[in-house]
C-alpha cells in the first residue's frame, strides 16, 4: 500500500489576498443592489403635488381685471393673494377680501380645495374665487405620464 502524501502549502500572502477580494465583491454586489433598489424608491418619492412658483389666474369683477396669485412650493400651498385690486371693486363687492381671507385660512390648514366651509351671505363670492384659485393651482400641478 503506498500512500502518496500530498503536502499544501499556504502562504499567508495569498490567504489575505483572497480574504480581502472575497469581502471587496460581498461590498459591490451590495452597493449595487443598494442604488438600484433605492432608484425606485426615490423615484416613488420624487414625485411632488406642484411645481414650485408663483402663478397667476385674471378674475374679472365688475369689467376689472383682478389677479389671483397662488405661491407653492413642492408640496404647499403658501401663500393665495388678490393682485390688482382696485377699490372701486372692494366697494362694490366688499366681502371679496374677507371671504378670501376666510378660504385661504382653510386652505392653509388642509392644504386642500376640499371641504371648504362658507356661509350663505359669500357663498356666490367663494364659489368664484374657489374656481379661480383651483384654476390656478391646476397650472401648478405637474403633468405625470398617466394622464
Amino acid at each position: 500500500m503506498s500512500a502518496k502524501t500530498k503536502i499544501v502549502v499556504l502562504h499567508m500572502k495569498e490567504l489575505i489576498y483572497t480574504a480581502i477580494f472575497i469581502v471587496l465583491g460581498i461590498i459591490l454586489v451590495l452597493l449595487l443592489s443598494f442604488m438600484f433598489c433605492s432608484k425606485k424608491d426615490n423615484e416613488d418619492n420624487n414625485q411632488s403635488k406642484y411645481i414650485p412658483g408663483v402663478y397667476n389666474t385674471a378674475l374679472t369683477i365688475n369689467n376689472q381685471s383682478v389677479d389671483v396669485e397662488v405661491v407653492v412650493d413642492k408640496d404647499n400651498i403658501n401663500s393665495i393673494k388678490l393682485k390688482n385690486l382696485d377699490e372701486s371693486v372692494t366697494t362694490m363687492y366688499p366681502l371679496i377680501e374677507s371671504t378670501l381671507l376666510s378660504i385661504t385660512q382653510q386652505i392653509y390648514a388642509n392644504q386642500s380645495l376640499d371641504n371648504i366651509e362658507y356661509t350663505d351671505s359669500n357663498q356666490y363670492t367663494a364659489a368664484i374665487l374657489i374656481e379661480a384659485i383651483n384654476t390656478t393651482l391646476s397650472k401648478a400641478t405637474p403633468i405625470t405620464a398617466s394622464e
